[in-house]
């Protein structure tokens, strides 16, 4: 599971969030991984195993991308094609053809580009609810507490808090994926899944009104698959009910396990998502620590 690709010299890796960002030289390191290691599927391999139309081959491993990144298509993809590999991108429908990004990594942004200065962080924190001092306002960790206060407020009051600080948030440069990118990725065996419409967490909306809504928008750019990952990996019985009922036939968490290699189960499958520091060591790639990383998962059981 990866979520944004960058290049060091663009100028949105100064201001990334570093846990959900990796590097295109990395990425492409862990491309090479994958093909020494595994064999790299694609998301109609895993129905037909599911059907029991043919089975997976030995060591297989899916490519996944959450949200509708923009820097999907312009850097992850070049070197997906280099390395003839598949991969599947589930998009949140509210990103397609916007600039901005979440307001998570917006706020991420604002904290590391100074924008968000500690009279502004520590007037967030009162608004979202902190009384108790604010977290220390000189680490990249006080903005993700802000994060999790905020992400724990009901949606109209954290719209409000965040309403204060528009200023500081505000950002021209371009993060989601656009409508001719999404076209552009599916005509390059990127299979394109739904991640939500809002990508608030399932539990937390009307499931079913929003995985009506990305399935109809996802359907006017490209032939979506029945397929879909869970905002933020948050679900339950009744959000799995309701994404069964609409057709989704895979369901992809945030689990870090190893799902059964033959592709069958119940159709919701683990994945195993890293960081830099997870894959290097001393400013190094290191295929020992990505190789532990991935063979220490433990294995879902159906």
């Amino acid at each position: 599971m990866f979520h944004r690709i960058l290049s060091p010299r663009d100028p949105r890796w100064q201001t990334c969030d570093p846990e959900y960002t990796l590097s295109d030289e990395l990425f492409a390191c862990c491309l090479d991984f994958f093909k020494r290691h595994y064999h790299v599927v694609t998301l109609d391999d895993l129905l037909a195993a599911r059907s029991g139309r043919r089975a997976l081959p030995d060591r297989p491993l899916l490519i996944t991308f959450d949200d509708g990144w923009s820097d999907n298509e312009e850097f992850a993809l070049p070197h997906l094609e280099e390395a003839g590999l598949p991969a599947v991108l589930f998009v949140a429908g509210a990103a397609v053809d916007r600039s901005e990004a979440f307001w998570q990594e917006r706020l991420i942004h604002a904290w590391r580009a100074g924008h968000l200065d500690a009279a502004g962080a520590i007037r967030l924190w009162r608004d979202a609810g902190g009384d108790a001092p604010p977290p220390r306002l000189d680490e990249l960790e006080g903005a993700r507490a802000i994060v999790a206060r905020l992400e724990a407020l009901p949606a109209e009051q954290r719209a409000r808090a965040l309403a204060g600080a528009s200023a500081a948030l505000a950002d021209p440069a371009r993060y989601m994926v656009t409508s001719e990118q999404l076209r552009h990725l599916a005509g390059h065996r990127v299979a394109i899944g739904a991640h939500g419409h809002s990508h608030d967490p399932l539990t937390e909306v009307d499931a079913g009104a929003e995985l009506t809504r990305v399935r109809d928008l996802l359907a006017r750019h490209v032939a979506a698959a029945p397929a879909l990952s869970f905002p933020h990996g948050r679900f339950d019985d009744g959000v799995v009910a309701r994404a069964r009922d609409l057709g989704y036939q895979l369901l992809f968490t945030s689990v870090p396990e190893l799902p059964p290699a033959s592709g069958r189960g119940p159709g919701i499958f683990g994945r195993v998502g890293f960081t830099t520091e997870t894959i290097t060591e001393r400013g190094r790639f290191a295929p020992e620590k990505l190789a532990l990383h991935l063979f220490r998962k433990p294995h879902a059981r159906a």
